[in-house]
């Protein structure tokens, strides 16, 4: 804490220069950054106070043998210990993007039917912890199965360190049980790719000229009531340069499904101006591990016994309905964990 309070008290001089706002760019990202590190040093300077306020109330205690405040000391304890828990939380959230809300998309890896339904319960999985956090989960896109499931779906979660978090769930998703789907009731192993990205802010700098976007609407198909299927609603984008293509059919408007399908093109190209960038920083300091289709970062048994691992940092447990019905905070906090140390995501 000692070297942002520095950094607040340099941030605070230069806002104090009569001429800060002769550049008004310059003025709103100084602002930006020292009302950033202000809300970073805040709580825990909250804590500092009341863990002094809790040394004194012990202090107190012990001096006039006082059993009558061991409660109120047990009960501040608990308090403070789990006001501690969740600073240190947040204090792992370290990356440029980790306070952005998130895009997530999912999709079924090969093996039909029942690859896609485990790409719908991941989906389940993702909107119960959404709900449980107090995130926002609005679907921009679903592509339903032949006979079950999801062959794909986007989207956009919103809410308090929605990226920072769920950043930590980017890769291969296996899952190994009988599959209802078999006749003969055998085992099976499905595989579904998780991607998330962060939303990008109006104020981020990434142009798409119109000439560069070929549009398309159509009518919207699979679940969603009759209108869905009356009006041409849905979008599909191309950004004719890269060949991104973004579609969104969820909104009964045409109007509102392209403004959402605007926001999932500029979160993709942002995501490729980071790769691009990536790929120099990799040239430079040698090519670093990458997650490949086939590579999982976590396994979900369901037979012949129960257990979830992630195999990033072998954090596991045998809860596997727990971790369905959303319960994934001790994964996403190991990895977090394992790296604190990384580079910015």
């Amino acid at each position: 804490m000692a070297g942002k309070e520095a950094e607040i008290e340099e941030l605070e001089k230069q806002t104090a220069s009569p001429d800060l706002w002769n550049d008004q760019q310059r003025a709103q990202e100084l602002m930006k950054a020292l009302t950033r590190l202000r809300d970073d040093v805040g709580p825990w300077s909250q804590l500092a106070a009341r863990a002094a306020d809790l040394s004194d109330l012990l202090e107190l205690a012990g001096e006039e043998e006082d059993e009558s405040l061991s409660d109120e000391v047990q009960q501040e304890l608990a308090a403070v210990r789990k006001q501690f828990g969740t600073l240190e939380m947040s204090a792992l959230f370290s990356g440029p993007y980790d306070r952005s809300d998130a895009l997530l998309s999912i999709n079924a890896g090969a093996g039909g039917t029942e690859a896609q339904d485990w790409a719908q319960m991941l989906s389940r999985m993702y909107a119960r912890w959404a709900e449980v956090r107090g995130l926002q989960l609005e679907l921009v896109d679903v592509q339903e199965g032949e006979e079950a499931g999801i062959k794909s779906m986007v989207a956009m979660i919103n809410g308090a360190l929605a990226y920072g978090h769920l950043r930590a769930e980017r890769g291969v998703h296996r899952l190994v049980r009988l599959s209802p789907f078999d006749s003969n009731h055998r085992r099976h192993t499905s595989f579904a790719a998780v991607d998330v990205i962060p939303q990008i802010n109006e104020d981020v700098d990434i142009e798409i000229n119109p000439d560069d976007l070929k549009v398309d609407t159509y009518r919207a198909s699979g679940a969603g009531g009759q209108h869905v299927n009356k009006t041409s609603s849905a979008v599909r984008l191309t950004h004719l340069p890269t060949g991104i293509v973004v579609q969104c059919q969820n909104e009964r408007s045409q109007h509102r499904n392209r403004d959402m399908a605007m926001r999932v093109l500029r979160a993709r190209l942002f995501e490729r101006q980071l790769e691009e960038q990536q790929e120099e920083l990799e040239k430079i300091r040698g090519a670093q591990s990458k997650i490949e289709w086939g590579s999982q970062i976590r396994s979900y048994v369901f037979h012949p016994y129960n257990m979830v691992k992630d195999h990033r940092t072998s954090c596991e447990t045998s809860s596997v309905d727990a971790v369905m019905d959303g319960d994934i905070d001790s994964f996403i906090r190991a990895f977090l964990e394992l790296t604190s140390g990384d580079a910015p995501s």
